[in-house]
């Protein structure tokens, strides 16, 4: 038997994966002492890595006397990273090195840079790299390229983008890789910019690069993007592959256009779990959980395993529409198949119990759940915070913080709401100093929550502070010091500080108006109000909200222009009768004793809501006020006779870092009877205008 005819064996062998006809050549091979035959011995080589038979492939290399060909080292290169065996190609590129007859070529770098990129090897590809130089190779364009994908790889995108731009010559792969690295470091409009180069210089895209850039119209929303592209590959007749399909799925999924997205999901002819994945989160953003489980159920009936990406969108589309029973059904789903979840589906699992308003089970779901990631406590902390669980909010921060979990700004944000709800200062220093020992005073967004904590406690010296330490300053935090200067009474200050955001190029929205008009409101600026009121409608085109227009009543009603303030209610129908803005406008007429129009807006609000006793209670204030004690008293009969009572006050303050909360003749507090002999000490005082001395209480 010759040796053309034994290649010709044994590269049918290669092909149908035959290893014992293949033992049975490599036997004849030895027996006809042909064992250093170098391709007879590359070919076996491939014969026992496409049989995933390794340890006979390192066995024949070994029996080579003398391996002085470097086709054969490159052929065992290339199937040690074609199996993913990046530690045992960089130990034979060493091995390779120690032989001084042996120079590696253009076809062993590449193979070396895969392992190096695979394996994350930064300081091992740089070496590599070097050597490309100093040998003169970096001319070649595929080692070039195999060096842009190291670095990509090594998440070093600066790296791979310099030795891009610096290439003479490109192919299509280093294209496709300097895309991925703009999209990976978030820096998808470049990502679309090199795509447009790409083609502008003749490559055509390939699955890989659409793939990428479709994905990144999906991060940017970009559907006019997104369509131009699909246009561009359906004209060109590009056979879509499940790749590029999910792409699409997705890009279409999460720009809202659900149908389109459902359409080319329903096409693809084997659907791979992506694909699947791609088009339940289409319907988890719109909150269709209903959707979602239809979609899940024929996943299992097609056999398509899902992954824990699946139960994190299915969980969020129920979190979304807040069906707990369906949630529940896929958490049994979870518990039922032994399903390991991680962090991200255990938080899933929180916030879904949490927007249901199942507090004690999203508590036992984070019980359940390992504590060394800081995720799940930021979503415990947020889900307190928006139920109104504030106190139980800044004890978990506290419980994080002894279980020595590092808070990230996501904490930081979640948590400061909590100090704002309750008024306490004392804890929003602490946090304060927190952020501080974290080196986060440079973020954005921790100083801004920090800010708006400061301004709506009252804390104006501390949120002048933060302000002035800001490194770049947004509409929010132009806004929160705005509103911080407006509940101290100082509206010069608010108008001083606006005219200079206007300076500083930032736009006022609705919300900064409503704090400017507040502050003139307060501090009784009836003109200068107006005149923001026009300047947000005419020069902005800011069109007013019912908290707008209610502050605008409150303006002109706390200045006795009440006939004025009802004019713009009648004025305009949309809000001619909401029941916010006459209440508002009602508790004027009171403060200014104007009866004929005080009546007029009661008989409205009672027509609208007979139940709600505080529009009777405001009406006998506003007769009593007035001396009109008959009718005063038949109000007082009404409410009687309605067994309507008034919702009591309630207050808080902070004592050593604890809440203490008071409702109005409160008699549940531990020591309400030590409270209420206070309370009389100081008001005989009061009465006296004599001041108390501590030591006398």
């Amino acid at each position: 038997m010759d040796t053309a005819k034994i290649l010709h064996l044994l590269r049918s062998c290669i092909l149908s994966k035959s290893l014992r006809e293949g033992k049975i050549l490599h036997q004849k091979i030895i027996t006809l002492g042909l064992q250093n035959h170098i391709a007879l011995c590359r070919n076996l080589i491939n014969l026992y890595f496409s049989c995933h038979s390794f340890t006979y492939a390192k066995l024949v290399f070994r029996s080579i006397d003398g391996p002085l060909d470097t086709s054969l080292w490159n052929g065992f290169l290339a199937a040690y990273t074609k199996n993913f065996m990046f530690n045992e190609a960089l130990e034979l590129f060493q091995h390779l090195l120690h032989f001084p007859y042996l120079k590696p070529d253009s076809y062993t770098y590449p193979s070396v840079f895969k392992a190096c990129g695979g394996l994350g090897k930064l300081g091992c590809g740089k070496m590599v790299h070097s050597h490309v130089v100093r040998n003169g190779l970096l001319s070649d364009v595929v080692i070039t390229s195999s060096i842009v994908a190291m670095y990509a790889k090594c998440s070093v995108f600066n790296l791979a983008i310099q030795l891009f731009d610096e290439m003479p010559e490109r192919d299509g792969a280093c294209w496709n890789t300097v895309i991925s690295c703009y999209y990976q470091s978030g820096q998808c409009e470049r990502a679309l910019q090199i795509y447009e180069e790409m083609k502008s210089v003749g490559f055509v895209p390939d699955s890989v690069t659409l793939t990428t850039i479709i994905s990144a119209c999906a991060r940017l929303s970009d559907l006019e993007k997104g369509k131009e592209i699909h246009r561009e590959l359906l004209q060109n007749g590009f056979v879509l592959d499940s790749f590029v399909s999910s792409a699409l799925v997705d890009m279409y999924g999460k720009c809202g256009c659900l149908e389109i997205a459902r359409g080319i999901f329903e096409q693809i002819p084997t659907k791979t779990v992506v694909a699947w994945n791609s088009m339940i989160s289409g319907y988890s953003l719109k909150g269709d959980s209903r959707s979602c489980i239809e979609l899940f159920g024929r996943m299992n009936k097609e056999g398509t395993k899902p992954t824990l990406t699946t139960f994190g969108s299915l969980l969020t589309a129920c979190s979304r529409s807040a069906t707990l029973q369906q949630g529940k059904c896929i958490h049994g789903y979870i518990v039922r198949n032994v399903l390991e979840a991680d962090i991200f589906v255990c938080g899933s699992l929180i916030d879904l119990y949490f927007n249901c308003g199942s507090i004690k089970s999203a508590e036992y779901v984070f019980h359940q759940t390992p504590k060394a990631n800081v995720f799940c406590w930021n979503v415990m902390i947020s889900g307190y915070v928006r139920a109104g669980y504030f106190y139980e909010a800044l004890g978990i921060f506290r419980y994080m913080r002894e279980a020595g979990v590092k808070p990230d700004p996501v904490t930081f944000t979640g948590i400061l709401p909590a100090c704002t709800q309750l008024g306490a200062t004392d804890e929003g220093k602490q946090i304060h100093n927190y952020i501080i020992e974290n080196k986060l005073e440079k973020n954005e967004t921790v100083m801004g929550a920090l800010l708006d904590m400061y301004a709506k406690c009252g804390a104006l010296e501390e949120a002048l502070g933060v302000f002035n330490q800001l490194p770049e300053r947004d509409l929010v935090s132009w806004t929160s010091m705005i509103t911080a200067y407006g509940s101290h009474g100082q509206a010069f200050e608010s108008i001083k500080l606006f005219n200079s955001m206007q300076q500083s190029n930032v736009k006022p929205d609705g919300v900064t108006f409503l704090a400017l008009i507040s502050s003139c409101s307060h501090a009784g600026l009836v003109d200068e109000g107006c005149h923001f009121f026009n300047q947000m409608t005419t020069q902005y085109r800011i069109q007013p909200t019912i908290e707008l227009y209610s502050c605008m009543l409150d303006l002109l009603g706390r200045a006795g222009r009440v006939h004025e303030a009802y004019e713009i209610l009648q004025r305009i129908p949309s809000i001619g009768e909401n029941a916010e803005l006459l209440s508002t406008l009602f508790s004027a007429c009171h403060l200014h004793g104007e009866l004929q129009l005080g009546e007029e807006i009661a008989s409205v609000l009672v027509e609208k809501d007979p139940d709600d006793p505080s529009t009777y209670i405001i009406l006998a204030k506003l007769y009593a006020s007035l001396k009109k004690w008959d009718e005063e008293r038949k109000v007082r009969s009404k409410i009687r006779d309605l067994r309507l009572k008034k919702n009591p006050g309630c207050s808080w303050i902070e004592v050593d870092r604890r809440m203490e909360s008071f409702l109005a003749e409160d008699k549940l507090h531990p020591h309400w009877e030590r409270i209420y002999d206070c309370l009389a000490i100081l008001a005989g005082h009061m009465e006296k205008n004599k001041l108390v001395e501590p030591e006398s209480w």
